[in-house]
């Protein structure tokens, strides 16, 4: 065996120097303190929820109070807007109290399991920074998009049902918004910090069939799996509460929705019932992202089995085949190293589809021996027997689950919209 083996997986840099990635977290770290997630402190934990109380409960029922028409229910219905508001404030609670917990326990590196060493290898850290970045772009997107329909709506409702004064309707119309927009980026924050922790993740499962094209011993290959499967563990035992919460409050709010709009005789249209539509298409779109992620941290983990099997044999043809060359042209000495092509998974675009190909090792020098054989197998068999994914009190999160739970909100949604964005004759 070479002495390769001995060798770090990773270098890691002098703790004193200050790299790109460190002050990205940084910035990350005050962007959760400004939307309320960093409650280190009692100070800060107080402001933090008295801001969300103000802002996700105080300012939206004085909105509803002063706003209200008794004689308008073809523009406003009061039922409807109170039980958005309690289903909007839910599950933007949870975010809130789930996260700012995980954030005051760990810390922002340790939640994203950016460790000292791996955090600062070089093609790790361009390749977490450009995760950081999706994170900020999702985030961003998905708000825009949501707050142009919220606003879109307000402004429809403020044309049919506004008060004597116009600055009195603009200024009903500015609370609204400033409310829901802080709702809408605490329960989207949430869902893409998760997503964000799953991206991390997947970069170092996608490495580890990188890490088999080096001239390792075993137990390293092993090692490294544990480490993996570790910190999958520890992703699912941290989150599950807070994306249980979340589905079982956003399918209950979908439902909510639908016998509303079901149940009411008067006349459903996007003016009094449009925000049933924007609450459903919000909810929808967090509960992706969170799926999206899940699916790909245990798509990964799964896939180690596979990649291990390949890399198994495809280093035992390699090596017999170099051992009847060696003995041909050395006279018998099988520890002739024979060259081979490198061994690489390539993924598709598609996170969520399988390697595509698998070609062989470059530098591995492993003889024919059946030492080496019997440690290949058993790290194949250890593989297989321990493929983990993400899991929710033992329920894994894999393809057949989350194509069911992503069904059943998309159909609870597309009821929603089929009875708020329609055209009424009566």
């Amino acid at each position: 065996m070479a002495q390769s083996t001995q060798a770090p997986l990773v270098e890691p840099l002098p703790a004193k120097v200050e790299t790109e990635l460190d002050k990205s977290l940084k910035a990350l770290e005050k962007f959760l303190g400004f939307v309320g997630f960093c409650q280190y402190t009692f100070l800060s934990t107080a402001l933090s929820w008295l801001v969300f109380i103000l802002l996700a409960v105080g300012l939206p029922v004085i909105t509803i109070q002063f706003s209200y028409c008794s004689n308008c229910e073809k523009y406003e219905i009061k039922s409807f807007e109170l039980k958005i508001l309690v289903s909007q404030t839910v599950v933007a609670a949870i975010s809130l109290l789930c996260i700012s917990h995980i954030l005051r326990k760990y810390g922002v590196r340790k939640m994203l399991f950016v460790d000292q060493c791996h955090g600062h290898l070089s093609q790790f850290r361009h390749l977490y920074l450009q995760k950081i970045r999706v994170f900020y772009c999702l985030l961003t997107s998905w708000a825009v998009i949501c707050l142009l329909l919220k606003v879109a709506r307000e402004i429809t409702r403020a044309l049919y049902l506004h008060h004597d004064s116009w600055w009195w309707s603009a200024l009903m119309l500015l609370a609204c918004i400033v409310s829901y927009t802080y709702v809408t980026l605490v329960f989207f924050a949430g869902c893409a910090l998760f997503h964000l922790v799953g991206n991390l993740q997947v970069i170092h499962f996608e490495n580890y069939g990188k890490l088999l094209e080096k001239d390792l011993d075993v137990s390293v290959y092993i090692e490294e799996h544990m480490r993996l499967t570790y910190y999958l563990s520890k992703i699912s035992h941290r989150f599950r509460v807070f994306l249980l919460l979340e589905f079982l409050f956003v399918t209950v709010s979908q439902f909510i929705a639908l016998l509303e709009t079901t149940g009411n005789r008067g006349i459903i249209n996007f003016i009094n019932g449009g925000d049933f539509a924007v609450l459903s298409i919000v909810q929808l779109v967090g509960i992706v992202l969170c799926l999206n992620a899940a699916a790909k941290i245990s798509h990964r983990a799964q896939g180690l089995g596979s990649i291990a099997c390949r890399w198994h044999a495809l280093v035992s043809c390699n090596s017999n085949d170099g051992s009847f060359s060696a003995v041909s042209d050395s006279g018998g000495n099988s520890d002739v190293p024979h060259p081979v092509r490198p061994l690489s998974v390539h993924y598709s675009e598609n996170d969520l589809e399988s390697g595509d190909y698998m070609q062989l090792p470059t530098n591995l020098q492993l003889t024919s021996s059946m030492s080496s054989y019997q440690k290949r197998q058993a790290f194949v068999t250890y593989v297989q027997s321990n493929t983990g994914g993400f899991s929710i009190f033992g329920w894994m999160v894999d393809r057949m689950l989350i194509n069911t739970i992503f069904f059943i909100e998309l159909s609870l949604v597309f009821f929603v919209l089929g009875k708020t964005i329609t055209i009424t004759t009566r």
